[in-house]
């Protein structure tokens, strides 16, 4: 690892948690019976389900398979102070990445091959770490009703009508908040809001030829003239019908998001104390710890 990144040793979910992720896990909460249903039903049927399509259609990594791959892992798990989930890789010509757990139960996180040949080392991660915020802040229940509900997207008039769409709707909104979340948690690894920023204009227009070619400054001169849409109320209400069918806040606004934490008070107050933390262990034990 990097000797310019700061552990975060002791880091909790709710010190890095976007307020409209908090606010929108406590209104699905308040739902009677959803938590209990995907924990005891749901959950345990899905994790098998993925577990075996896993271990039979995509490469486990390890110390022993994609090494370079464990490694950025095992970095990324110790800046956000994580247990190793297991990560496996799958061929898919869409780039795409996702998390699956239910607490107690071993978490795994699943990148697409198109995704790596797409990013740098250093975007990888950030992909990694986005991935663990979820593990960090228990996402794992919601995310998967999230999953199943859109993957019977085309049956849920037949799953119970008004009801299931309500519940489709809340759920979606709730992820998208939840994915404001975990490019914090992108960022807390990299420690470089230009890498996550890279990465989310890579995912919005990139390919393995045009990559190398792309201007970020110009891609968030482009995220400020979305805002600009808003200035109207019909903008707005165009903005709110276009991302309410989306599972991911739009690129242009979750780079806009990194961009302003990043310098906000509360994250450099994070990687201050953790550098702290991290000296005064280190000098406690005579030195530098061994990762």
């Amino acid at each position: 690892m990097s000797p310019a990144k700061t552990p975060l040793i002791g880091l909790k979910a709710d010190q890095f948690r976007h307020p409209l992720d908090l606010e929108a896990t406590q209104a699905l909460k308040q739902l009677p019976g959803l938590d209990l249903m995907i924990r005891s039903l749901l959950g345990p049927l899905a994790e098998q389900v993925f577990y075996l399509d896993n271990i039979a259609s995509s490469i486990l990594v390890s110390d022993q398979q994609l090494p370079h791959l464990h490694q950025l892992l095992i970095e990324a798990c110790k800046i956000l102070d994580l247990e190793l989930p297991q990560l496996y890789i799958r061929q898919h010509p869409v780039p795409n990445a996702y998390t699956f757990a239910i607490r107690g139960r071993q978490p795994f996180i699943v990148v697409h091959t198109s995704l790596l040949e797409l990013l740098n080392p250093e975007e990888i991660q950030a992909v990694i770490a986005h991935e663990l915020g979820h593990l960090k802040c228990d996402h794992g229940v919601y995310l998967t009703l999230a999953n199943i509900m859109v993957l019977a997207a085309g049956q849920l008039p037949t799953l119970g009508g008004v009801i299931a769409q309500t519940l489709q709707s809340q759920i979606l909104e709730w992820v998208r908040c939840a994915e404001f979340t975990c490019d914090r948690a992108a960022l807390l690894v990299t420690q470089d809001p230009k890498v996550v920023a890279s990465l989310l204009m890579k995912l919005t227009g990139g390919s393995p030829t045009l990559a190398s070619k792309l201007n970020l400054d110009a891609f968030l001169a482009q995220a400020r003239s979305y805002d600009d849409v808003s200035n109207s109320d019909l903008g707005e209400l165009l903005k709110q019908a276009q991302v309410a069918p989306l599972t991911h806040p739009v690129p242009v606004i979750r780079a806009r998001e990194i961009d302003r934490w990043a310098g906000s008070k509360t994250y450099q107050t994070l990687l201050q104390n953790g550098k702290n933390e991290y000296n005064s262990e280190a000098s406690s034990k005579g030195g530098w710890r061994n990762w």
